[in-house]
């Protein structure tokens, strides 16, 4: 029998952590960074899978690089590394966390019957969490009339996360300019335009994305409410699995709860198994 090639090396600040047959792509958010989801993946790397994080072109860097690359360059890298991983691992699961999420479903779009389940995270398909100012609708207006150059969002407290100690690290690593640790404090408005086309495609797809998919969202997310949840599991063309959790908010991959998001991942990911492939492709 041939041996399995060696798995592909992480990029950048992506990482590898070795398991079993199963795979797991986790993909972070808009100016954030693999880090985000580090303490999931090493949960979900315990439990027996191989997971692997991704991270996106233009990030971890300056806004300048950010500002370099567009909605069809952070999916290509979504992309490119579901296909390195799918040579060594015929099981692959794609999760993220808020716009993650939204590449997820993308990539699950984009390779049909390959993607055995979808995991999202606090999935941003609107803007409307109790920490985005009123004032967001007239942003939002000036982005969508291709204003955004003249744009620039600082992120607003509580920065998604509840647990205090772990706000104040963050924060301190962000004003320092350490953006390949806990990303940008500011967001570009070219970006966010990017996102909010991004957010468009996947509406008219959503619809014939027949992937397994667990959906785990705060009730008390800061950046984006339960409507967004609402959204997706009304929209989505295959069955999902929503819950709300009661004691985190938007990054809830390292929040207060992260233990018991991690949980309801691994569950989700034994109780579909090799044979969603199968049923998916069927289906």
């Amino acid at each position: 029998m041939t041996a399995a090639p060696p798995p592909p090396p992480p990029r950048g600040a992506g990482f590898h952590f070795a398991g079993g047959s199963t795979a797991v792509l986790l993909i972070h958010g808009l100016t954030g960074t693999p880090g985000e989801v580090k303490p999931l993946a090493r949960a979900l790397a315990r439990d027996g899978n191989s997971v692997y994080g991704v991270q996106l072109a233009g990030h971890c860097g300056t806004e300048a690089d950010l500002l370099a690359t567009d909605r069809h360059d952070w999916l290509d890298s979504a992309l490119d590394a579901f296909d390195r991983i799918r040579r060594n691992h015929e099981t692959v699961f794609v999760g993220g966390l808020s716009m993650g999420a939204l590449l997820s479903l993308m990539v699950a779009a984009e390779r049909p019957g390959l993607v055995a389940g979808c995991l999202l995270y606090s999935p941003t398909m609107f803007y409307d969490g109790w920490s985005i100012p009123r004032a967001s609708i007239f942003l939002h207006l000036a982005l969508v009339l291709g204003l955004g150059r003249f744009v620039r969002f600082r992120e607003s407290f509580p920065h998604g996360i509840k647990d205090e100690r772990l706000r104040a690290k963050i924060v301190s690593q962000m004003e320092a300019g350490r953006s390949a640790d806990a990303g940008l404090l500011y967001m570009p408005g070219l970006s966010l335009r990017q996102l909010l086309r991004l957010i468009s495609t996947l509406k008219r797809r959503l619809p014939r994305i027949r992937t397994p998919t667990l959906l785990l969202h705060a009730r008390e997310d800061d950046v984006t409410s339960i409507r967004n949840a609402a959204y997706i599991a009304a929209n989505i063309g295959g069955r999902i699995e929503k819950i709300l959790l009661e004691n985190s908010y938007h990054m809830i991959t390292i929040d207060q709860e992260r233990d018991l998001v991690a949980d309801h991942s691994a569950a989700f990911i034994r109780r579909i198994g090799p044979a969603s492939r199968a049923a998916v492709m069927a289906g």
